[in-house]
């Protein structure tokens, strides 16, 4: 049977790393190697992961632990992953929850495409997002446009995909130097490495937690002003050094430029136009260069791109099927 091995950082989870081990512990799937690392907590995380690993011994489960100085998520990612034997990797956070049969199925997917001699690098699947007042939607999941897709919603964020471990290795694994959006800029690399990639079927089996303070994810952006910006600048200098095809340069870096408005229409929805202004109009500039003045600019997208910001800024969804088209 295949080895897949589940990398989980932690860092002062005590209270609410249990359900989500718990939720490993029921996964179907055996052989599992489970990689915890503490990333020096200052609560008692580490004791209860050490206790985690003490109920849970069993041929076909090994529970590793880890620590890791260097405090960000993207540096105890890659350093649970040089302790990875595993020949698919999943990467997870410490406060969400994975149905019992995730991972068999993706080995599932992957033993159906190597029957077709196909070998896998990369597999996509759906997610659950769940609310601080305690709705729940599916994240955006598509099987085709992966690039525009993981621009516009982070459909290779931490949780929602399996890598096989190989070709991840040939990366340069998580940037360590990102508090925020780190997945979304590893996604973007993954993604110009060129991956053999395949979509997996049926109903989310991920449970990702946006329930206010004590999600990783955070449901703020303006006090961390200019993190995320800094990641924009850096994907596109990614996109523009890759070896895509110009016409796909273009269109990607159009999106990015999206991203930035969208970035601009939240400060502006938590009640920071002062912060919000000047950020839409360099995204605005942006798009408008990049158009070269042409009648498509003046007459549609221009036009369209200024109402999209104010509909985020509104609180409105679906901005993004049109930005998807539009640009």
């Amino acid at each position: 049977m295949m080895e897949v091995t589940i990398i989980i950082p932690v860092y002062n989870r005590a209270a609410v790393v249990p359900a989500t081990l718990e939720s490993v512990v029921a996964q179907t799937h055996r052989p599992l190697q489970v990689v915890l690392v503490d990333n020096y907590s200052t609560d008692n995380t580490l004791q209860v992961l050490e206790t985690f690993k003490k109920e849970h011994p069993g041929e076909g489960f090994n529970v590793e632990i880890v620590r890791e100085e260097h405090h960000t998520a993207g540096a105890a990612r890659n350093r649970g992953f040089e302790k990875a034997t595993g020949e698919w990797v999943l990467f997870f956070d410490s406060d969400d929850l994975m149905k019992p049969g995730l991972v068999a199925s993706y080995v599932d997917t992957i033993n159906k495409y190597q029957k077709r001699g196909v070998t896998l690098d990369l597999i996509s699947a759906r997610s659950t997002l769940v609310f601080p007042d305690g709705s729940q939607r599916e994240a955006p999941f598509h099987k085709s446009d992966l690039f525009a897709n993981h621009i516009l919603h982070g459909q290779l964020a931490t949780q929602r995909y399996a890598v096989r471990r190989e070709f991840f290795a040939q990366t340069d694994g998580w940037n360590i130097n990102l508090p925020g959006w780190n997945d979304w800029e590893l996604g973007m690399r993954l993604l110009l490495a060129s991956p053999h990639v395949a979509y997996m079927s049926g109903r989310s089996q991920v449970i990702i937690n946006h329930n206010g303070a004590d999600s990783i994810t955070g449901t703020e952006f303006h006090s961390r002003r200019g993190q995320w910006e800094h990641v924009i600048d850096i994907i596109k200098v990614e996109v523009q050094s890759s070896r895509l095809k110009q016409e796909h340069k273009t269109r990607f870096l159009r999106l990015l430029e999206y991203r930035r408005l969208v970035l601009a229409a939240q400060y502006e929805r938590e009640g920071h136009p002062e912060s919000a202004k000047p950020l839409c109009q360099q995204a605005y500039q942006r798009l408008q260069a990049s158009y070269r003045g042409s009648r498509r600019w003046r007459w549609l997208v221009g036009p369209v791109t200024r109402r999209l910001f104010a509909r985020i800024a509104a609180g409105k969804r679906g901005s993004a099927r049109i930005a998807r088209r539009l640009y």
